[in-house]
């Protein structure tokens, strides 16, 4: 899905807005607007979301429908699922430096790949389940627990479909990272309330 991602004043997407630091190594836009239009249905949806820290997350605050065409779908112009919006949007707003050097520059999380439907670059993920690269590794498993539960995905199933790995190694190194401090301010409430 392509989506438009622009600051909540409607500028473009940038580094200058990617701004507020969570974990140990990302920087997130505080809030950003995506729209995105389905062909399809002739219906262009627009989404408003804001990182809420007692979350751990964005939170979708508003959700706007409109008929871009004469054809458009009824059905689908009055029943808006904002979450794939959201996941394809939050990317765009989350940075990241891969260089610790003093020129390293911020990229955000879109930058890193190409291939769609993956977060991180196939050799990334490659480099980070061989033995003995524990900092590398937790700088990824925060890469893709910080997207994934920023997007409101189920971070496990993510790590495990990225690194190849079981879900149970996933869960493993979630749990190492956080120990290691590197999940400070990110939280996943997938298949719980938000109240849990």
């Amino acid at each position: 899905m392509k989506v438009d991602v622009k600051t909540t004043d409607g500028q473009p997407m940038s580094g200058l807005a990617i701004t507020q630091p969570v974990g140990t190594a990302l920087r997130i836009a505080p809030g950003f607007i995506a729209t995105a239009q389905d062909d399809d249905t002739h219906v262009e949806t627009t989404i408003e979301a804001h990182f809420n820290p007692q979350r751990g997350r964005y939170v979708v605050t508003t959700i706007v429908n409109r008929a871009i065409s004469d054809e458009f779908d009824e059905v689908r112009l009055r029943h808006t699922a904002p979450q794939a919006i959201l996941q394809a949007a939050v990317p765009h707003c989350i940075a990241v430096q891969l260089d610790d050097g003093p020129d390293a520059t911020w990229l955000t999380i879109a930058d890193l790949t190409t291939t769609e439907g993956r977060i991180i670059p196939p050799w990334m993920a490659q480099a980070v389940v061989k033995r003995g690269s524990k900092d590398e590794r937790w700088d990824v498993i925060e890469i893709l627990y910080g997207t994934s539960a920023l997007s409101d995905l189920p971070p496990v199933k993510v790590i495990a479909l990225e690194l190849d790995v079981p879900e149970r190694t996933a869960t493993d190194w979630i749990r190492r990272a956080r120990n290691a401090g590197r999940l400070v301010g990110i939280t996943s409430n997938v298949g719980r309330r938000a109240s849990d």
